[in-house]
């Protein structure tokens, strides 16, 4: 090789989230970067308080690659704790605040925090753990405190676009949870794909109401900061304080997840906002009843992005295409995200044909850098240099992806392979369901025997109904074998709104 760059060239060209806040902070300092509704911050503000917890944290021992845990409702100091890291090379270890003590247990042990930052709300919850750290800090007082003894300079840390910059943790179907590990890299990779697939612009308002331990809040609001933008924080579903945001703030993206559209439609009819003006909203499409979309679009007067995207891989691989103000699309197909390859694969790691089903791999910068101490897993997952993300699709002739459902979720029966997603689609048609879920149960004759778990918006529907749906629709051994209805209240959720078939399936078959 004629020319090899020198570390001097290697470190200017390196980009981290701390540097590129502080970059907005120099351009405009007096700007507003922050707000929970009752107070604000500027840039110039929330850098100073940033530089004195990062101050603070390298006081106490706290050194580069050194794991935060960080349990905590959303608020503006969750934010702090995260630029604060990431000036110093820490990794925040995002907690749910919702886990059993086993769960919880375990993903803090998981990443042997150094210290951990917490809601004195929740000290209880960690006084009932056997931990490997007993060094706390409570928000509120004690965390103003530790803030107020700390100088405001700014920290002088070398950070390399790898290092690792935050540790989500992600729920499987089997086991306990695994902690992806994000970069620099990959969040600021995330930051450039945030404008370049939603077209969001560089000053934009964006409103972190989903837990801050998930990405789509964690990576949107740290983007907006790197980019100028300002964040409005509100701690989790409160229709009230959204609907205030909306019309206060112009917005290019806000957050609409299964789960809470309902309630949210409801809370819109009963407060018929002046809404300042948003440009497209939601997220999951494929999660949630094609009627709740188009009543959702109608109400907010804003197509609904048609997203697919994970923990591990932020915006991409399929994260480019939306759906009409008002319409129920029968179809939902994606368009491939820019900045990444995909390729659809069988069970050898050999690509599909068009039209074929196959597994969904992927590459590019906004992947995540595996699972925290699971060798194992990510040797599999990233066998050949590709990221495998356990979903199947199938490419279409114009190149747009259809999701077929997750590889995990395949029913067998009887020799043939059933995506309970499939017949979900053909039940959710039906305007009189409000929800519902395809799970199996094991069958002595094939192996495995779908069912299907409805909750209904017209309680004149039958399970004969639906069969008929079915039996016109679905080839027979596609079919559920029976229908069961439930309250829409009663099926399990995850934080992102997703049914969680896993804990659905234990329960009936407990049952």
């Amino acid at each position: 090789m004629d020319f090899q760059p020198s570390e001097q060239i290697r470190q200017a060209g390196l980009a981290n989230v701390g540097s590129l806040f502080r970059s907005r902070v120099d351009a405009a300092p007096e700007r507003l970067a922050i707000t929970d509704l009752q107070q604000s911050l500027t840039y110039a503000d929330l850098n100073q308080r940033v530089n004195r917890l990062a101050n603070y944290l390298s006081g106490v021992g706290i050194r580069h690659g050194d794991r935060v845990a960080l349990l905590a409702r959303n608020c503006i100091a969750y934010l702090e704790v995260e630029l604060a890291c990431a000036k110093i090379g820490a990794i925040v270890a995002a907690q749910n605040w919702r886990l059993a003590d086993r769960e919880l247990s375990h993903c803090l042990n998981l990443v042997t925090p150094k210290i951990i930052i917490h809601d004195a709300a929740l000290a209880a919850s960690l006084d009932r753990l056997e931990l490997v750290t007993d060094r706390r800090l409570a928000l509120g007082a004690p965390y103003e405190a530790a803030l107020a003894t700390a100088c405001d300079g700014e920290p002088e840390v070398i950070i390399d676009d790898e290092d690792g910059l935050i540790i989500l943790y992600t729920s499987g179907t089997t086991g306990l949870p695994k902690g992806a590990l994000i970069s620099h890299r990959a969040m600021v990779a995330r930051s450039f794909a945030y404008s370049m697939d939603l077209g969001v612009p560089a000053q934009n308002n964006f409103v972190a109401w989903p837990p801050l331990f998930h990405m789509v809040s964690t990576d949107h609001a740290l983007s907006t900061l790197m980019r100028g933008g300002q964040v409005i924080v509100v701690d989790g579903f409160q229709a009230g304080p959204l609907i205030t945001c909306l019309e206060r703030f112009e917005m290019h993206w806000f957050i609409v997840i299964p789960g809470m559209i309902e309630a949210f439609l409801a809370a819109l009819k009963d407060a018929d906002p002046v809404i300042k003006g948003v440009a497209m909203i939601g997220a999951m499409a494929d999660l949630v009843p094609p009627q709740q979309l188009a009543a959702i679009t109608t109400a907010l007067n804003a197509p609904y992005l048609n997203s697919f995207g994970a923990t591990e891989t932020g915006l991409p691989p399929a994260t480019g295409n939306v759906i009409a103000i008002g319409e129920r699309p029968s179809q939902l197909s994606k368009q491939q995200s820019g900045g990444c390859e995909i390729r659809l694969v069988d069970g050898d790691d050999n690509e599909v044909a068009s039209g074929m089903p196959g597994e969904l791999t992927m590459r590019g910068p906004t992947l995540f850098s595996g699972y925290w101490r699971a060798e194992q897993t990510n040797a599999e997952d990233f066998r050949g240099g590709w990221f495998h993300l356990g979903d199947v699709f199938r490419r279409n002739a114009d190149g747009s992806l259809d999701f077929v459902d997750r590889v995990k979720y395949m029913i067998k029966s009887g020799g043939e392979n059933i995506y309970p997603a499939e017949i979900e689609q053909v039940l959710l048609a039906d305007l009189r369901v409000a929800d519902c879920a395809v799970i199996r149960q094991s069958d002595p004759r094939w192996g495995e025997v779908p069912i299907a778990v409805v909750a209904r918006q017209d309680a004149d529907l039958t399970a004969d109904d639906l069969m008929q749906l079915c039996a016109a629709r679905l080839s027979s051994y596609k079919r559920p074998r029976a229908i069961i209805f439930i309250d829409q209240g009663a099926f399990p959720r995850s934080t992102s709104g997703k049914i969680q078939r896993h804990e659905l399936e234990a329960r009936l078959n407990t049952d």
